[in-house]
């Protein structure tokens, strides 16, 4: 059997891959849209925004429906988001014993997710795994120019951690940041707890628990 490399450094997408959130706030993305006028429901709103930035959800409804959403989107969501959050929201089941067994095998680690950089420490914190990532390791779609799926995200998390492109691995849940990664030139492994497999066959492997993870990266 042939050995898997290790990787220099693992990025994690943060919702549905470090804390159990896409359905929370997807329920509350339906919701939100569906009192705007867009008739969207939870599973939906994982189908065409999970992954994304808001301004994706905005552009997409832009596209799909022809109207704009209000100036008052974003902190409506957030706001029914992060107190679905703090009554509900826990840490995706085995993270914490996958990150041990990066600490124990010496590869860094770090988070990039689309959300900003408010929810990625509200969630880590809400779930207990924020002294696991300092500030200097947290990156969020507000760093950069594009979200995902465009690479600049992960190219920015690569280059403020030291690390080559190619010997970066991300772990994902959305087709948006496996399409993010691929594009970076990284290794990309997807989670399929939410995500039907086949829109993350893009992926280098898919996995259905976090116990499958440290194989896959060679520990």
């Amino acid at each position: 059997m042939t050995r898997v490399p290790r990787p220099g450094l693992v990025i994690f997408d943060n919702d549905g891959v470090l804390v159990d959130s896409e359905r929370i706030a997807n329920a509350v993305m339906a919701d939100l849209l569906t009192g705007y006028g867009v008739p969207t429901t939870t599973e939906e709103a994982i189908r065409d925004y999970m992954g994304g930035s808001m301004a994706l959800v905005r552009a997409r409804v832009r596209e799909r429906h022809g109207s704009d959403l209000p100036s008052a989107f974003e902190d409506a969501y957030h706001q029914a988001a992060f107190a679905a959050f703090r009554a509900e929201l826990v840490a995706v089941a085995g993270v914490s014993d996958l990150l041990d067994a990066l600490v124990a095998a010496d590869i860094p680690y770090c988070v990039a997710s689309s959300g900003t950089h408010e929810r990625i420490r509200l969630t880590l914190t809400t779930t207990g795994l924020i002294d696991r990532f300092a500030d200097a390791v947290i990156f969020s779609s507000q760093d950069v120019a594009h979200g995902k799926p465009a690479p600049d995200l992960f190219l920015l998390a690569a280059e403020k951690m030291g690390f080559a492109p190619e010997d970066c691995a991300v772990i994902e849940d959305s087709p948006l940041g496996v399409t993010a990664a691929r594009a970076a030139g990284m290794r990309v492994y997807g989670h399929t707890a939410l995500t039907p497999p086949g829109r993350l066959a893009d992926a280098d492997a898919l996995f259905a628990a976090m116990t499958e993870v440290p194989a896959l990266l060679g520990l």
